[in-house]
């Protein structure tokens, strides 16, 4: 399965920082579908994901009855990515 949308980079303090894009409500409708197929537990979804240029592998995570994608250091700074920007991303299940 491959999904393309496109989101906001936000940044989640914790106690384990990082930053994430979520995944809008129709293509979490389609990741539910599969999630009982690829979950490894917690819900979480293992993912190829791309934002411009840059590749990576990552897990998706349940959060409010949706789903966010993990954004990578390595991946920002080799996008020039920063909190707010608007970014297409791809992900492949």
């Amino acid at each position: 399965m491959d999904l393309k949308f496109t989101g906001e980079i936000w940044f989640w303090k914790g106690p384990a920082p990082w930053h994430f894009v979520t995944v809008p409500e129709a293509e979490c409708a389609a990741l539910e579908e599969m999630a009982a197929m690829v979950s490894y537990g917690w819900g979480m979804i293992p993912v190829s994901a791309r934002i411009g240029k840059a590749k990576w592998t990552t897990s998706l995570f349940p959060k409010d009855g949706r789903y966010i994608v993990p954004v990578k250091t390595a991946v920002r700074k080799a996008e020039d990515l920063d909190v707010g920007d608007v970014v297409t991303v791809h992900l492949t299940i």
